[in-house]
């Protein structure tokens, strides 16, 4: 099989024939402890240990001068890096890693830039998984938050590439993003998913609709090459976690989505006495803005504007809430209802605003009963009002940013719910944890079973020849399932032995023991580098 040159000199940083001479300490290694993880509660540093990579200036191909690589010349460099100390990097599991921007760490000008609509999530999986040291990706993208959730071959090289391409598909420096962005790993990765499933990482505590986005994020990755096994089972457990601690704790009390609490900080804003009666207008009609009108009509709200493309979805609206006055206006007519509305809700999926100050200049004022302030609350990402229109002085602008406000009027409160929640997913990272560390035995197992059926079919077959062909198929049926049975429970010690599941007291280590002590006794050859593996597969995968 013959790899490509642009292939392996990326891939790999192309094995070099000299690689095999190098001594350990010629080998540069580079080193990267992560960093420290933040957390709504702070937890301390993550425990994941120091990963150490060979640095790709000490390994390089110098032998190469045509665009050609044999074969055998390739599977020789391959064998030449087993060999060596660069062995303790291909022999390295891959790492999960989280690459994110949140309303925690990023303004809402960056994030907008970076957001990725749903539609295109499937592509960027893709061509994330086109990157050099990345097998596995997600996205996770929505008004607060920006991440991208790879498995990768190294966890430098990796960060590396995927902010390399956030910054190529974004247009935003990758200086910029740098600045911003929190980078997780392994345990850390687990933890942090899990808390954004449960609502924890949000801006309202215990909030729903993280739990729905998350859930989308597994319906749209379904039949999607390179969202894997791993990644896969990080976000289905992630869901689970966040249904579990909705259920046991008294997370979801209170204002539990960013609807809601755009609601509450539009009525701290306004004077009490006119809550019910201020003029309120919604622009847009999607999720989001069914959401507003449902909490303007729990805060007692019983009138109000709906400005939508298209009627439809106000009239489904209208039947739900049969007791509530709700008047439909296209589009067109937008300006004409901000003209004659106290507090504009904006929830549209628009790319370029639909307030500057221009449009807002010439509307009339609003009356000393509502404060002589013209509230613009925008939830929408990319926004829908500019930060302009604040330089008037009868107009306010509140972005999903400025719902922090609503955020901490409970702090106490949230704070001892979420201990309450962090225990439980505490308790299922180490379920998760268990469960991919037992994928490490996966290729031991097939091949002991395999090994086993060989052995099992070869000698059947031998019983058979000198048991003659009169033998009746009754006959031929017992002494294969007797064959089998005799396989199976054979084999049933050692593979209880290969199974690290967190069901009981053994530690992966011994597992992990256990595997290469049987690869060794029964020849199995599962020693070949986890790297190696995959970069062959990326070679077949390309020359297809």
């Amino acid at each position: 099989m013959a790899i490509p040159t642009a292939f392996s000199g990326a891939k790999l940083e192309s094995l070099s024939s000299s690689a095999a001479a190098a001594s350990p300490a010629s080998i540069g290694l580079c080193c990267n402890p992560g960093r420290v993880r933040r957390l709504s509660i702070q937890k301390g540093l993550f425990n994941s240990g120091i990963r150490c990579e060979v640095a790709a200036s000490d390994v390089v191909d110098q032998s190469q001068s045509s665009g050609n690589v044999t074969s055998s010349s390739s599977l020789s460099a391959l064998e030449q890096l087993k060999s060596s100390a660069a062995d303790r990097y291909t022999k390295e599991r891959s790492s999960i890693v989280v690459i994110g921007l949140s309303i925690h760490t990023t303004p809402v000008e960056v994030r907008e830039k970076l957001a990725i609509p749903e539609a295109e999530w499937p592509r960027a999986i893709g061509e994330l998984c086109n990157l050099n040291h990345i097998e596995e990706a997600a996205v996770l993208s929505t008004c607060n938050r920006m991440e991208i959730y790879v498995v990768a071959l190294s966890q430098h090289r990796g960060v590396k590439e995927v902010t390399e391409w956030m910054s190529k598909t974004s247009g935003v420096p990758v200086t910029e993003i740098c600045k911003h962005r929190f980078l997780l790993y392994n345990n850390d990765a687990t933890q942090h998913i899990f808390e954004v499933s449960a609502g924890l990482d949000s801006l309202v505590l215990g909030e729903g609709q993280i739990l729905a986005q998350v859930k989308q994020v597994v319906k749209v990755g379904q039949g999607v090459t390179g969202f894997g096994r791993n990644i896969s089972g990080l976000f289905k457990h992630a869901i689970t976690v966040g249904k579990r601690v909705r259920t046991e704790t008294n997370i979801a009390a209170g204002a539990v989505s960013v609807s809601s609490a755009a609601v509450e900080l539009a009525l701290m804003k306004l004077p009490e006495s006119c809550h019910t009666t201020a003029r309120m207008l919604v622009i847009g009609a999607g999720k989001m803005g069914k959401l507003v009108i449902k909490h303007l009509v729990a805060k007692g709200c019983t009138k109000m504007v709906v400005v939508n493309r298209s009627e439809d979805r106000v009239s489904a609206i209208r039947e739900e809430m049969k007791d509530v006055e709700i008047i439909y206006k296209p589009l067109n007519e937008m300006l004409k209802c901000a003209a004659e509305a106290d507090v504009i809700f904006t929830s549209t999926a628009s790319e370029t605003p639909l307030f500057m100050k221009e449009h807002v200049v010439d509307l009339p004022p609003v009356g000393a009963s509502v404060g002589s302030l013209r509230l613009f609350i925008d939830i929408s990402v990319p926004r829908n009002v500019g930060a302009c229109v604040n330089e008037l002085e009868d107009a306010r602008v509140y972005n999903v940013d400025d719902l922090k406000e609503v955020v901490a009027a409970n702090k106490e409160d949230r704070l001892r719910k979420a201990m309450e929640a962090q225990a439980i997913i505490s308790e299922e990272s180490k379920q998760f944890e268990a469960w991919r560390d037992s994928l490490e035995t996966v290729p031991t197992i097939k091949k002991l079973r395999a090994y086993a059926e060989r052995i099992r079919v070869a000698e059947l077959e031998k019983c058979m020849s000198k048991m003659g062909d009169d033998i009746s198929k009754k006959t031929k049926k017992a002494v294969d399932d007797l064959s089998r049975g005799i396989v199976n429970k054979l084999l049933h010690g050692p593979m209880q032995h290969l199974r690290c599941d967190g069901s009981d007291s053994r530690t992966l280590s011994e597992t992990l023991e256990n595997m290469h002590a049987l690869n060794r006794m029964f020849s199995l050859e599962t020693d070949i580098s986890v790297l190696e593996q995959k970069i062959r597969a990326k070679v077949e995968q390309t020359q297809k």
